[in-house]
């Protein structure tokens, strides 16, 4: 079964940075696009970055220029550099292939900007 491990996040200034990473396992890594979703408290769950089998990039609006994602498929890992963090990007973040929408999600990993 799909298997995703997160890790990377923590507490940053205003400003800061943070690279996160997403190890999965039980599927077909290699030719899966993968997404990077975050989830703040009271709010619904939404896709910030996706990357496809052959790199392509997407983003949501209000992290483009900030946020970018890429992948190693020798390591099985995708990674989301965030830079120029706001407290709105204060969320848990999770990573998951978008086609497998009913795997089940991990543990995610909190990512907090304050001051």
């Amino acid at each position: 079964q799909v298997q995703l491990v997160e890790s990377g996040g923590g507490l940053v200034q205003p400003g800061g940075s943070l690279r996160l990473s997403c190890v999965g396992s039980g599927f077909s890594f290699s030719i899966s696009s993968m997404g990077w979703y975050r989830q703040a408290p009271g709010q619904q769950r939404e896709l910030v970055a996706s990357i496809t089998r052959n790199g392509g990039t997407n983003y949501i609006e209000s992290v483009k220029g900030r946020f970018t994602i890429s992948r190693d498929n020798a390591k099985n890992t995708v990674y989301l550099q965030m830079s120029s963090l706001k407290p709105e990007d204060t969320a848990m973040y999770y990573c998951k292939p978008p086609q497998f929408a009913n795997a089940a999600w991990g543990q995610g990993t909190q990512v907090t900007v304050s001051s």
